[in-house]
Order: structure tokens, then sequence, then C-alpha cells
């Protein structure tokens, strides 16, 4: 959008995080002319987050009543937004526009429960749905408090406190939640490693009997979401694995509670996640074993309300039985760390051996930059393999996938950029840091990958000894019935 006023060129320049427009005739200095030091006066973001407005973009009139806000549904499970704090600056709508690739009609306005809106939020109008008073009523009920976390927690939870961003602060988080009141604190990265040899092993299947390929993941309920109102078309090809939180409940429902002795109606299991759309997923009629989830978001609000310093809290480790995970359940809070986990597994299901360990890192999967294409060669297979983060780089792939042309063999897509690590559901990050903190949660995901003693789900000793002693094998009848799943067509909208 460039038009010549008085001999000069004039253009006008949106803000891609909160809309903001930048118009050259109406500013005294031409936006191309702004120190390199200028940010945006609505957000902070710096110039690089501003893109040329082409002449045929609609430009949203700012003083329109909630022309910029994205509809907030009352029924909506995961978000929630406060009126009374709104500005109407349209950061909301810009961030569903730009990472969530939503278009704004009559037909399409449909909430994915991400929670990137969450974070982009300048002024804490929205935020995840609060519902801690739910678990301290079940506490004054005298239920047994169960509380399981996923693995990118623990590089957030510092965050709350000032730590430096990245840190890794996984017995503080335990810690915190015994002090809480949790009877029994389990490790989420059990269930991941859960779900790679459920994957892994449907993947070869796949693979093996000429079944629906490329095969999906199915870790993140956003993304999900996202092909059931965009793409059921391609549907069947999702792996029918529950996530890990949709398979641990079920295992601390059926299992747990039967090696410790304890009814299941005495119990009230809690996901510690990064994720505000693990809210919706908990709610999905295929989706049971949990009875709440709790941000860190929440956990934050309620650790500032009470004065909870980082030096009070004891460190603590998480409980026997369901509390010891692989390095590769670890890494599965970074975009990538499915692929790499379930490719450690595959490998050693088709070859009967593990990588070598210079080989166990595919660096190939790894990364930060919305797609990225690999070849793993297992024997005499050649492994064509896609990974995603932030939904808005999936269309080209979906695409494909749809009109039956794909190359690809197995694709990951994690919703949020960054993977887990960049949850709405994480403590609240300076957009102008955004990059930096991600990267230093993911780095440290990594590192805990590499001093851990177990690095291959399918040498985890309680995976092995879950298997010989309930689960039978992975794809068994019995893993079938409760840690998989199926998908619904949402084309038409959900009630949450």
């Amino acid at each position: 959008y460039i038009v010549k006023i008085g001999g000069r060129y004039m253009a006008k320049y949106k803000c891609t995080i909160c809309g903001h427009i930048y118009d050259d005739a109406k500013e005294k200095i031409r936006f191309e002319d702004l120190p390199e030091d200028w940010v945006c006066p609505l957000c902070g973001v710096p110039k690089k987050f501003f893109e040329l407005i082409e002449e045929t973009e609609e430009i949203v009139n700012d003083s329109e009543e909630n022309s910029n806000k994205v509809k907030i549904s009352n029924n909506n499970v995961a978000i929630t937004r406060n009126n009374d704090k709104c500005i109407n600056c349209g950061m909301c709508k810009t961030t569903c526009i730009k990472r969530e690739d939503m278009k704004f009609d009559n037909e399409s306005e449909l909430c994915v429960n991400c929670g990137q809106c969450v974070q982009t939020c300048p002024v804490k109008s929205l935020t995840p749905k609060n519902e801690l008073n739910k678990l301290l009523n079940a506490k004054k009920d005298g239920k047994i408090l169960i509380a399981y976390t996923s693995p990118s927690t623990r590089v957030a939870f510092g965050d709350i406190f000032g730590l430096e961003s990245g840190s890794f602060t996984q017995n503080k988080l335990v810690g915190f939640l015994k002090q809480l009141g949790f009877d029994y604190v389990l490790d989420t990265t059990f269930a991941a490693d859960l779900t790679i040899m459920e994957e892994a092993s449907e993947l070869v299947e796949r693979i093996k009997n000429n079944g629906k390929i490329p095969m999906f993941t199915s870790c993140c309920p956003a993304w999900i979401k996202y092909a059931e109102q965009f793409y059921p078309e391609i549907l069947d090809n999702i792996s029918t694995c529950k996530s890990p939180i949709g398979m641990m409940g079920m295992i601390v429902q059926n299992y747990f509670t039967k090696v410790k002795n304890i009814e299941q109606k005495d119990i009230f299991t809690v996901a510690i996640t990064p994720c505000t759309a693990k809210k919706y997923e908990i709610n999905r009629e295929e989706i049971s074993g949990t009875d709440l989830v709790l941000t860190l978001y929440e956990l934050e609000e309620y650790i500032h309300e009470n004065n909870i310093k980082y030096e009070d809290i004891n460190e603590d480790t998480f409980d026997s039985i369901l509390g010891e995970g692989s390095g590769a359940g670890v890494i599965f809070g970074n975009t990538g760390g499915v692929m790499e986990a379930a490719l450690r597994t595959a490998y050693y299901l088709i070859t009967g051996n593990n990588l070598e360990m210079k080989d166990i890192s595919f660096h190939s999967v790894r990364g930060y930059n919305g797609l990225r294409e690999a070849t793993i060669k297992i024997e005499d297979l050649e492994l064509q393999v896609a990974i995603i983060d932030g939904i808005s780089n999936a269309k080209k792939v979906l695409e494909e996938v749809k009109n039956g042309n794909s190359k690809y063999h197995y694709i990951e897509i994690m919703n949020c950029v960054g993977g887990c690590i960049g949850g709405g559901g994480q403590p609240k990050i300076n957009i102008n840091q955004e990059d930096e903190i991600k990267k230093n949660r993911i780095t440290n995901l990594y590192k805990r990958d590499d001093y851990q003693k177990i690095r291959f789900s399918h040498e985890n000793p309680e995976i092995i000894k879950i298997y010989k002693d309930y689960l039978n094998s992975p794809l068994s009848k019995v893993s079938e019935e409760i840690l998989h799943t199926n998908y619904i067509d949402r084309r038409k909208g959900d009630k949450y």
C-alpha cells in the first residue's frame, strides 16, 4: 500500500503482533527512516515485527467498537476475557490470523483453545480460565490428590520467580505441588514414553501393512481440534494414540489405584501443563481419567497472591510408580521432540538394535523455524519425515495430504511455536524476548536428555513393568481400549 504524496512515497505498515498501523502519511517520520531501536507504541515489539500492507489488504478501523476483538464464547473451557481490561488493540485477532491461520467470517471463526492470544495480550485481559478452586474444593472434600507434570513445565516454573529463562526446576516444582497439598506427584514423562511405545509401534505397523500414510502425531490437542474443524478429510492419517495426559489419566485410574490399593472414587487427578488446550481435551467424551488441568499461568497467580518465595519451597522428587521417564520422554516438550523420541524406538522395533549413542540425537529434526524436513534411513527404509511448529506453517503440508500427493511417512505437528514450551498456559513472557526464552527452554530440555541414563522409551524400567503386568504389549487389546482414541468431524463447530 504505497502512494505518492508531495513528491514522496508513503506507505502503511502493520504490526504482526498487535495489529497497530503505522501510516507514513500521518507520522512525522517515514517508517523506513525510523531508528532500529524504535518499538511499536502499542505492544513494544521492534520494527522487524512490522510488515508492509498490501494495497488489497483490509485495514481495520481501530475506533470501531469491538472490531479488533477475538470472540471468546462463554462456553470456552480454556480461555476467558476480562472486558474491563481490554483496550481493543487487536493483538488477539492478529495472533489468531498470523499464528493460527484463522479466518474471521461467519463460517470459520472457530477457537482451538491454544491460548496463544493469552501470551500476546498486552494487558492480561485474556487469561486461562482459572480453576484452582476445583482443586481446593477437592482438598476440602478429603480427596486423595494426584498431580502429574508435563515435560516443559520444569523449564518454565522458574520464570514465575524471575530465574534465568529455561532454568531446570523439576524438584522445586514437585516440592511446590507437595506443599500445595498433593499426596502424589507423578511425571507425565512416563506417559510420554508410553505414547512413544504405542505410536512408534503404530507407525511401523502402518508402514509394514500398507496402512494410512503419512501418519500424523496426536499429542497436541489444539492441532487435533484444528484438524477436526478444518481438515476432517485427513483424520484417518492421525495416530490413534491419546496424548500423554490422556494416557496418564487412564493409567492412574486403572493401574496406579490398584497398585496403591486406592478406590477410584477417592482420588482427584490434576494435570500440570503448559497448555490451555488441555483444558479442552479432558472435556472430550473420548478422553477421560483426568479431573482437572491447571496451567503454570494459574499456579503463578496463586504463588503471587500468596507471596510464596522460591527459597521457601522445599525440593522434592516424583513418587515411584509412574514417576520415571526417559530422555526421549523429556524432549516431548520441544518441537521435534515427539518425532525424535519415536524414531529412536521405531529404529529399535525395525532393526532389533538401539542406535549408537552418537546417533541418538536426530539433529536434522531439531530446530525452530516452522517447517523442517528430513530423510531417516533405517535399514532399507528411507523414512521421509516433516516437523511443523506453529499451525499456520502446516497448511501446505495438510493440503498435500488432503489431495493424496504427500511424500512423507510421518509428520509431527505442534500448534505452538517451539512446541509445548511455548504453550498458552506458560508463565506470560515479554514478547520482545520470546525467541530467546523459548530457545533457552528447548536447550535445557535437550541438555536433560543428554544427562539421562535412559534415553530410549523402550528401556524405561517402569514402561517395561507396566507392559509385563498390565498392558501386555503395544497395540494389544488392553492398550487399544484405554490408550487409543478416535476423532470427530467438527466443521460445524464445537460446544467448547
